[in-house]
């Protein structure tokens, strides 16, 4: 059974990443209109490209090609009533709730999805995309990275916030037979 490549990728920059605010549908901080397929040279071939289904994943799936399929288990975690709000506010606001989250990965203070929600989604998105052969690029978010690596790794997780994931970061795993992460030396 020939393999399955996934290449993730995370989206680009945007302000609520630039000041340590949970998301909401904001785009891109770059003009990426005017970079639109810049990056689809990257690779020898063409692979089918899906994207989350927030603007600031599709924006950046644009660099990459212009035939994007928009896959709504690529989605960021569902943080609440946290959306907008910057990591100090709520150090300040509601020190207890969030390091709760921190802390439990089945907890959810925010009214969104858990830590441990979002792992199994991936998970079962990953379970999906296995039996599908072929190179597969994946623009999403860094906490559905973290997800995906975990679920590789097989790492608790209590593992999830040791993970860092810049913006435009790519990771590569393989599926055959089992899935592994592959880390490509860069010339």
């Amino acid at each position: 059974m020939p393999a399955t490549r996934l290449t993730l990728i995370c989206h680009a920059r945007t302000v609520a990443q630039k000041l340590a605010c949970f998301p909401l549908d904001e785009p891109l901080e770059m003009d990426w209109q005017a970079q639109a397929g810049s990056r689809a040279a990257a690779f020898k071939r063409a692979p089918h490209l899906l994207s989350g289904p927030e603007q600031r994943a599709r924006q950046t799936a644009a660099l990459y090609g212009a035939s994007v399929e928009t896959v709504p288990a690529l989605r960021d975690c569902d943080m609440g009533r946290w959306q907008g709000l910057s990591i100090d506010d709520l150090h300040r606001e509601q020190p207890e709730a969030l390091q709760t989250w921190l802390a439990d990965s089945h907890s959810a203070p925010h009214g969104g999805e858990s830590v441990a929600q979002l792992c199994e989604r991936v998970a079962a998105w990953l379970a999906a995309l296995s039996e599908q052969p072929g190179h597969v690029l994946a623009v999403t978010h860094p906490l559905v990275i973290r997800a995906a690596l975990l679920h590789v790794m097989q790492c608790p997780l209590a593992s999830f916030n040791a993970i860092d994931v810049e913006p435009l970061a790519q990771v590569e795993l393989r599926f055959n037979g089992r899935w592994r992460l592959r880390l490509d030396r860069r010339d």
